[in-house]
């Protein structure tokens, strides 16, 4: 891997962790999607047609670093999410920052369309929570209820925070995105560019809701590995 901005540089493990290391003392949602050349967010319904050993290196040291990993229900179904783990080097470099062993999983869901037997839920190292809203059938949220924490705040990123979750991981949908730019709770994005052309067909990383005022971003970093791009924008006061 090479960083090529702000100033090239090779990049062992060491200078890569670094790199996304983020102030824990500042509360932030970071976002992490992969996508192609073209714009496409998957290939054949799915992203990892799209993903690269750099992409998935970077992948497992963005869900090592965070306090929550929020996904919405579709994509931990379409993905096949499996319960949130951590190899045993990184579980200890958490535990020695008097962190949690593993980040809690965080599912998004207004309809509680995840079923409570899902893989995600039940096998959870830790107990993982599922954000709703105030017309969720009663039924489904009583047998959620029985394997996770569920909250219907519209803010769910405040809720998160006073339980202690002030570092956010999501990995999507493009539907959670949009929604999350629109509400201006979006503080980072960590974006792969896969060097592949989809064609036709596949969704943007974000769909939905528009978003009326656009805002900038700042660059952070640039890295390459075997014309894959690895970038991360965030708020221009975040950035260090």
């Amino acid at each position: 891997m090479r960083l090529l901005h702000p100033a090239a540089a090779d990049l062992d493990d060491a200078a890569l962790e670094r790199l996304y290391a983020t102030d824990r003392s500042v509360p932030r949602l970071r976002m992490n999607f992969v996508a192609s050349v073209d714009g496409a967010v998957s290939v054949d319904g799915l992203s990892a047609g799209l993903q690269s050993p750099a992409d998935k290196r970077v992948f497992k040291l963005l869900r090592g670093w965070c306090d929550g990993l929020v996904v919405a229900a579709g994509t931990a179904l379409a993905e096949d999410y499996g319960p949130v783990t951590l190899d045993a080097e990184r579980r200890a470099r958490r535990e020695a920052l008097g962190l949690a062993a593993v980040p809690t999983l965080v599912v998004v869901s207004g309809s509680l369309s995840i079923p409570p037997t899902h893989p995600s839920l039940v096998d959870a190292p830790v107990r993982p929570i599922v954000v709703t809203g105030p017309d969720a059938p009663a039924d489904r949220r009583r047998a959620i209820e029985a394997v996770a924490d569920v909250i219907d705040e519209a803010d769910f990123t405040a809720a998160l925070r006073e339980r202690g979750l002030s570092q956010l991981l999501c990995e999507g949908g493009p539907h959670l995105f949009a929604s999350l730019t629109a509400a201006d709770r979006v503080d980072e994005i960590c974006l792969t560019i896969s060097p592949q052309l989809a064609g036709g067909g596949p969704g943007r990383i974000s769909a939905g809701t528009h978003s009326p005022d656009p805002r900038s971003l700042a660059l952070a970093h640039v890295v390459e590995d075997e014309g894959v791009l690895l970038l991360r924008y965030c708020r221009p006061s975040l950035l260090h």
